[in-house]
């Protein structure tokens, strides 16, 4: 039987890790070569995009394009994981805070900033995960990194008990969502948390395209990866070089790109060096 080879869309369901999705999709197509573009938390919902057989060579490219969530925020709770999973750590009032208040801290968080990412991340430190070092009681500390958020706006803000804030933000990849809740309360002076997380679109799959684990249609690799990568169709000759991790004459594009067999099939992940194009991953059948 021919192997499958693609992606596929699922929305994540709340409760259920991206491992776990994983995990299903290995069942369904009796495969162990599967893989996620990226980790949603098991709380979040949304985009999660899977790599099925030679399509988990693509997965890191598809990882680098940014992201769109929609999130609610809750001024004047801060809690051990910033969100509402963890352990409350402070409670304060938060209803004097004015709308304006919100939206100028927000404003500050847009464009190219240094980011502290949260503690429980799956940020790997001396070779474990950081979720892993703070569920064992230990203390990290995790560098801040650059991100780029594009955009951020304010789709509503909520009175009632407390104060919830729903945001669009759109993002690069590495952006922590959790992290600009807790800053923005950290600003605001009164502590914040994130309650709800939607990974709406990952570029370039959005949420309309997405189903279920169960019912996720598999999108062809060639198709689909064409969106994120150039492609060069080969000739005969070349693609026995190629499949022999042999050197072939420069392509026209400058960063990575897949070569193609006459049937459209990708055969070879290929990048330029300084005179000539070569492979960096030669693809199975």
């Amino acid at each position: 039987m021919k192997l499958q080879h693609g992606f596929l869309v699922i929305d994540k369901p709340s409760g259920l890790t991206s491992h776990g999705v994983v995990a299903q999709i290995r069942r369904r197509f009796a495969t162990k070569r599967v893989g996620h573009a990226g980790t949603l938390d098991p709380m979040a919902t949304g985009v999660l995009v899977i790599g099925i057989n030679n399509g988990t060579k693509f997965l890191q490219y598809i990882m680098e394009g940014e992201k769109r969530y929609l999130a609610t925020v809750q001024l004047g709770v801060a809690t051990s994981t910033d969100d509402k999973e963890g352990e409350v750590i402070t409670r304060q009032d938060a209803s004097q805070i004015t709308d304006l208040q919100i939206e100028d801290a927000l404003q500050k968080f847009v464009g190219v900033m240094r980011q502290v990412p949260s503690s429980v991340s799956a940020i790997k430190i001396a070779g474990k995960r950081a979720y892993e070092l703070v569920r064992k009681g230990e203390s990290v500390d995790i560098p801040a990194r650059e991100v780029n958020i594009k955009s951020l706006t304010i789709n509503g803000i909520l009175r009632n008990e407390g104060v919830e804030v729903s945001i669009d933000v759109t993002c690069s990849a590495g952006t922590y969502i959790r992290a600009i809740a807790r800053d923005l309360g950290r600003d605001l002076g009164v502590g914040g948390n994130l309650i709800a997380l939607r990974r709406i679109a990952a570029y370039p799959f959005e949420i309309n395209v997405a189903d279920t684990p169960e019912n996720a249609g598999l999108l062809p690799l060639t198709e689909t990866i064409s969106k994120i990568l150039p492609i060069r169709h080969m000739k005969d000759d070349e693609i026995a070089k190629i499949k022999h991790g042999q050197q072939i004459p420069q392509s026209d594009f400058s960063g990575p790109g897949v070569a193609v067999n006459d049937l459209g099939e990708a055969i070879a992940i290929i990048k330029n060096t300084s005179t000539v194009a070569q492979p960096t991953t030669v693809l199975n059948p």
